[in-house]
C-alpha cells in the first residue's frame, strides 16, 4: 500500500464549499461518538498491540490515542478563544514532541480515554449551542498563516477523529507490520 494512503486512510480534509447546519450536525455526531469508538476498538488490546504502528514511521496505537486527547484538549481551547475574543491567534504545539512525552507513550490508555470521553461530551454541548453567527467567528493559526472559522474547524475535528480512528483500525489490520 502506498505511504500517502497509509498516512491519510480516509483522505485529506476537504470540506464542502457551503457548510450547512445538516453537515455541522453530522460532524458534531462524529465528534461526540469518537471516545466510545476509541474505547471499543482499544479496550481489549494487549501491550504488544497498543505498540503497533499504523504506517512506517508513524505513531503507535497508544500514541494515536494519547495524541487525540492532547489535540482535542487544544481544540476546545481554540473554540472558546474564538467565541470570546476577536479573531485571536491561537498557540500551536509541537505534536510529534508531545507524542514522545511519558503520557504520550504510556501503555495504559485509561486516562486519555477518560479525558476524551469528558472532553467530547463538553465539546459536543458547546458546538450544539453555536448560532450561525458563532459558526462564522474566526481564529488565526500562525503555523498556517491564515484564519479559520468555527464551521470549518468543526469539520476539521470531525475529520481528525475519523482519520485517527482509521489509523487505529489500519494498525490492527496490518498488525503493525508493513514490510
Amino acid at each position: 500500500m502506498e505511504l500517502e494512503a497509509l498516512k491519510f486512510p480516509i483522505g485529506k480534509y476537504n470540506p464542502p464549499h457551503d457548510i450547512d447546519q445538516s453537515k455541522i450536525n453530522e460532524w458534531i455526531k462524529v465528534i461526540e461518538d469518537f471516545p466510545s469508538n476509541v474505547k471499543a476498538i482499544s479496550s481489549n488490546l494487549s501491550t504488544e498491540e497498543k505498540n503497533w504502528i499504523y504506517r512506517p514511521g508513524g505513531w503507535s496505537i497508544k500514541q494515536v490515542v494519547h495524541h487525540c486527547a492532547d489535540s482535542h484538549l487544544n481544540s476546545i481551547c481554540r473554540f472558546k478563544l474564538a467565541l470570546t475574543e476577536d479573531n485571536p491567534t491561537i498557540k500551536p504545539y509541537t505534536e510529534h514532541l508531545w507524542a514522545e512525552l511519558v503520557d504520550g507513550t504510556d501503555n495504559d490508555l485509561t486516562d486519555s480515554i477518560l479525558l476524551l470521553t469528558g472532553l467530547h461530551a463538553k465539546l459536543g454541548k458547546l458546538l450544539r449551542s453555536l448560532s450561525p453567527e458563532d459558526l462564522q467567528r474566526t481564529y488565526i493559526h500562525p503555523e498556517h498563516g491564515k484564519q479559520f472559522n468555527l464551521a470549518y474547524t468543526i469539520g476539521n475535528y470531525s475529520w481528525h477523529s475519523a482519520h485517527h480512528l482509521a489509523h487505529i483500525q489500519q494498525a490492527l489490520k496490518f498488525k503493525g507490520k508493513f514490510d
